[in-house]
């Protein structure tokens, strides 16, 4: 089993929710007791926080990763893993600076949109997701279009995940808002949701409507122990 390299911290609720599914995916491929081989560099999401929110330093920001990515790179790991969406926006800069391969997101998600024959889906994440062309332009290399929440929405989602999610806070009322929120986006067009934050999946399940759901952190996880057993 290959060694996985997880860059965590951002938040560490959702790298714990990572570390669960990797070790019981792990187990039910592998049987018995097995676990995932992986090693681990947790970073101080209050630091990221300081430099992309409050300093707009994104070259700062990029740095913390870069840096996490070289260490777990020293530490034997032969892909790497970022439990985050949005950090995956660093992953053009950072990649040619280590020698062992990243395995995105939003690649991993867009192979499973594309078994689902679907084209078209909405993004919902923290706003430089839902804003910027990292992920609508992987998702639109594998001929999937990307439908993004407007304005007010895309301040409600930001918000929700940033104010709550992050501390590991999740109410029925924003379970409420985001499943309201998903019916809009399929009337809109929308086969399938991308919960491009992966805080979402903690909040949302396919239980809570009938709209397909890609939650990313189980479809990286799952595209990661696939990518470690080989």
């Amino acid at each position: 089993m290959k060694k996985i390299g997880m860059l965590g911290g951002l938040s560490w609720v959702s790298t714990a929710a990572y570390y669960k599914l990797l070790n019981e995916m792990a187990q039910a491929a592998l049987g018995g007791v097995s676990s995932a081989h992986l090693v681990l560099e947790s970073v101080n999401r209050e630091e990221y926080a300081e430099y992309v929110y409050r300093r707009g330093d994104e070259a700062a920001a990029c740095r913390m990763i870069l840096s996490a990515a070289k260490s777990v790179e020293a530490s034997g790991a032969e892909f790497i893993v970022i439990s985050c969406n949005d950090v995956h926006r660093f992953v053009p800069e950072v990649a040619p600076q280590v020698a062992i391969p990243f395995l995105h997101i939003a690649q991993a998600t867009a192979e499973e949109i594309k078994k689902s024959g679907m084209t078209r889906v909405a993004l919902l994440g923290v706003r430089k997701t839902m804003e910027m062309d990292f992920y609508p332009g992987v998702l639109a290399d594998n001929g999937i279009e990307t439908i993004i929440p407007d304005a007010d929405e895309r301040t409600y989602v930001d918000d929700t995940i940033m104010q709550e999610m992050v501390a590991g806070k999740f109410t029925d009322e924003t379970r409420t808002g985001y499943v309201e929120l998903i019916g809009k986006l399929a009337a809109r067009g929308a086969e399938g949701i991308v919960l491009g934050c992966t805080e979402i999946p903690l909040l949302l399940s396919a239980d809570d409507t009938d709209v397909k759901l890609f939650p990313t952190t189980d479809i990286h996880c799952r595209a990661a122990i696939e990518m470690a057993i080989g």
